[in-house]
């Protein structure tokens, strides 16, 4: 995985594998899943666009949700977990 593509808040990682139990890092493995499924967030931030990924993890056989952004060419993570909806969207999508 390379580092370099991504980057995030530390504090908001901590924050984040608190709240929901997945670090950023982690998080970066939904983006390599081929039928991952991206989504614009047209419920936040209008100083910048925000998206989700919704992307099966392989280690722990779920599929995450990441929300982010780009960034100067990065994508910047803003949050992630396993939450029902995004399994929803991803499996609808994917016909499983």
């Amino acid at each position: 995985m390379s580092e370099s593509n991504f980057e995030w808040d530390e504090a908001k990682n901590f924050e984040n594998q608190q709240k929901h139990g997945v670090s950023f890092y982690e998080a970066q493995y939904a983006f390599l899943d081929e039928h991952r499924v991206i989504a614009e967030d047209l419920a936040h931030s209008k100083q910048e666009k925000r998206y989700y990924c919704f992307g099966l993890d392989q280690e722990k056989n779920g599929v995450l949700t990441v929300r982010f952004t780009y960034r100067s060419g990065c994508i910047r993570i803003i949050g992630a977990g396993y939450w029902r909806k995004g399994r929803k969207i991803y499996e609808q999508t994917n016909s499983i």
